[in-house]
């Protein structure tokens, strides 16, 4: 069976959503960080030697990245769903959000958060991190505006993999300065496998 190696409050939170909207079985392995750190327990890397979050095995396959993950779990698992045909032009969309999600929209989100933490002395960095959220987020709000989903007319990877970016933008209080994005994770946030993931992942605080 499909295991999920789940760390709390973590991008493996996409991976849930993504198999309780498909409706696979999967057996979910939870992993609590260090309450102080902030850090995975070392409990992960007997998993997989980074010791990140998320990671699933499936027979004796491991594989880590959340948009290698999504790939994976649509292909073996989709029958079909959860992505654009992919002769289809809104296939090459669909690849193309999957490694934006994380290739460059969540750096300056991450570096915000984590430059935040410097205090004074990361205050030269602010406005060129700010300046970089704002164009990710404007870009990503110009996609959407109009649209329901990220890619074509039903939910896709493309979503699960940019829900982050949403949930993270949230937390740091930038989301509510575009509409569309912010409308599109309300969106998502009353979908019922959604809210399945959630209360089998628990509840979660970003940013910090």
């Amino acid at each position: 069976m499909l295991v999920v190696h789940h760390l709390n409050e973590s991008r493996s939170q996409r991976i849930l959503w993504l198999l309780e909207e498909l409706g696979t079985p999967y057996e979910l392995k939870t992993y609590q960080r260090d309450a102080q750190t902030r850090l995975a327990p070392p409990e992960l890397k007997a998993v997989n030697a980074l010791g990140k979050s998320p990671i699933i095995t499936d027979g004796d396959r491991t594989i880590i990245e959340t948009g290698a993950i999504i790939d994976y779990v649509v292909r073996h698992y989709g029958g079909g769903r959860m992505q654009p045909d992919p002769k289809s032009a809104d296939y090459d969309s669909y690849v193309q959000w999957l490694h934006y999600g994380e290739g460059s929209a969540m750096l300056p989100l991450m570096l915000h958060m984590y430059v935040g933490r410097l205090k004074e002395a990361g205050a030269p960095l602010h406005p060129r991190i700010q300046s970089e959220i704002a164009n990710h987020l404007g870009f990503i709000d110009g996609h959407l505006k109009g649209r329901q989903f990220f890619v074509g007319d039903d939910l896709s990877g493309a979503d699960i993999q940019m829900s982050f970016v949403a949930e993270v933008s949230r937390a740091q209080q930038t989301l509510p300065s575009y509409p569309s994005f912010n409308a599109w994770l309300d969106r998502m946030h009353e979908r019922p496998a959604w809210k399945r993931g959630v209360e089998k992942g628990g509840a979660y605080a970003l940013g910090r």
